[in-house]
Order: structure tokens, then sequence, then C-alpha cells
């Protein structure tokens, strides 16, 4: 296994299924903010988002928002969709990840990270123990030259990642 690997990547956050879920085996979700949830530092919420969420919470599917991002920022918009929160959570290292995980009353296996970065996301979810489920960005971040830099690495892995996914698909 690689650790820069999701084990199952979407386009969007709202094209994760409820049979998704149950081929991972879990029950809850810890879920990252900026550029997965909403735009970077944007307190808004698009109606797809929130109506996804919303199932999600009816199928009763355990959610918890954890983020790198202060509790400043996180609060505000936890608040107004109504979920939980793990502020500063130090993502690549596991200990937010296991905190979400204790929060939502699940064992890690039956939590799974939901992220739009390798190298954040994918990477802390992998050494935590955790299923992991990769977005693709909502927005591009085109002035943070460190994060462009990131995202071409990311390219990379991401194309690694579907060949190998088209070499195990049965009848290939």
């Amino acid at each position: 296994m690689c650790l820069f690997y999701p084990d199952l990547l979407k386009d969007r956050i709202t094209d994760i299924t409820l049979s998704d879920l149950e081929k991972l085996g879990v029950q809850g979700l810890l879920l990252d903010v900026d550029n997965t949830l909403t735009k970077h530092n944007s307190q808004h919420l698009d109606k797809g988002v929130s109506d996804w969420l919303e199932m999600m919470k009816r199928l009763g599917i355990e959610l918890t928002i954890v983020s790198n991002a202060s509790a400043k920022r996180l609060e505000p918009f936890a608040n107004r969709i109504g979920l939980k929160y793990v502020s500063r959570a130090c993502k690549p290292l596991p200990f937010g990840f296991l905190r979400g995980a204790k929060r939502l009353g699940l064992p890690r296996k039956k939590c799974a990270v939901v992220g739009d970065q390798v190298f954040t996301d994918i990477l802390g979810a992998n050494l935590a123990g955790i299923p992991c489920i990769q977005v693709l960005p909502i927005e591009l971040e085109k002035d943070h030259p460190f994060m462009m830099f990131k995202r071409r690495i990311e390219r990379y892995i991401l194309n690694s990642y579907r060949k190998k996914q088209q070499r195990t698909k049965p009848g290939s």
C-alpha cells in the first residue's frame, strides 16, 4: 500500500454515496473543510454540499470536521452546519484524526477521512490507519506558490493511482 494513495477517489464530496461507505465498512466521516466542503477560507456552503451533509446525517453517518485551521475559522462554519470539529489537527500527523474518531465514538476503522490533499488528508489518514477518500479540490490555489507546487506533485501521484486502479480492475 502506498501512503499517498486513497482508498477511493471521487471528483467531489457530493459524489460519495452510501454504497461507497458500506464498501469501505465505515459509519462516520472525518471531513476536511477548505477545498473539500467549501472554497478555501470560505464560510459559505454550496446547496449541493449542504444537501449531501443532511442526507448523510439522515442515513445515520456520523460527521465531524477535522482541519488544520484555527478554531476562530472553524467554529462559526461548524456551528452554521451543525457539526462538531477538531481544529489545529496538525495533519498529516494522526492525532487530529484519532481525536475526530473518538469524538464520533467510533473505532478508527469505522471512520473515513475525506479531503482534497494528498500530503495532509491522505497521508495522515493512512498513518492513522483510517480509510480515506480523496476528492479533487473545489478550486485550485492560484496565488500560493507552495500549494501550486504541491498540487503538481499530487497530480503525478493521482495519475499513478489511477493507472494502478485500471490495472487491478477485474477484466482489465
